[in-house]
């Protein structure tokens, strides 16, 4: 079917660029792409300082390394899903199909789903870490950044969660179209044709005719004799 389903128009239609940019949908899709390069841009920059008994590099956080490495790759999971999903956004009005359709936006749902719990561990477990941070020179040179990893994990979380309602109100929206049109189809298909009229039954006999060559011969006409000899 080529409908327009899942929050999108009709499949093919031209995408204006204009109010492809004003939808909500993309504006979180932005914020969360700049949210997750504040979180792993500071920590990889100067989230690692020098130990205070050698050379050697710690992480800021208390540090656990697992910390930092979690910020990182949580940000950099975040940017580059967000990158492909606004892909998928530009492309999505291209997909006729509204099963590939209901995937693309079960894709969205779970992924946003699953990112911000993980936003909210990820939040969780810096913040924890970053308490129980001994004081010294490189906390101080450091504190920045980790004070902002931390800040914009917490507004990843919500930024997350708001994509998340945007996709189930996607799938939702999608779901009745789907079911809207399958009744339809169903009615449309139970209906009986109108068939040809049939008379009443009730047969008149003043119209009534004999078949044709079945009539009886009467052999024996009246005024007519046999002659006798």
């Amino acid at each position: 079917m080529e409908g327009a389903s899942f929050g999108a128009g009709r499949a093919g239609a031209a995408l204006d660029p204009v109010s492809f940019a004003r939808r909500p949908q993309t504006l979180l899709r932005v914020a969360s792409w700049v949210f997750s390069i504040a979180v792993f841009g500071p920590i990889i920059n100067e989230g690692y300082v020098n130990a205070d008994s050698g050379p050697e590099l710690r992480c800021v956080f208390n540090g656990n390394a697992g910390a930092c490495r979690f910020g990182v790759v949580l940000g950099l999971g975040a940017f580059l899903a967000c990158a492909a999903f606004l892909l998928l956004d530009l492309r999505f009005q291209q997909i006729s199909s509204v099963r590939d359709r209901r995937r693309a936006v079960l894709l969205d749902l779970g992924f946003s789903g699953l990112w911000s719990f993980l936003w909210f561990v990820g939040f969780c477990f810096l913040t924890n870490q970053w308490q129980h941070t001994a004081s010294g020179p490189g906390t101080t040179q450091a504190g920045d950044a980790a004070r902002a990893a931390i800040a914009f994990s917490f507004f990843s979380i919500l930024s997350w969660v708001a994509l998340t309602v945007k996709a189930l109100q996607r799938f939702r929206l999608g779901t009745d179209m789907s079911l809207f049109a399958t009744e339809q189809l169903s009615t449309g298909a139970g209906q009986a044709y109108p068939g040809y009229p049939v008379g009443s039954g009730v047969e008149g006999t003043e119209t009534y005719q004999s078949p044709p060559f079945t009539e009886t011969l009467d052999t024996s006409p009246k005024g007519y004799q046999v002659p006798a000899y």
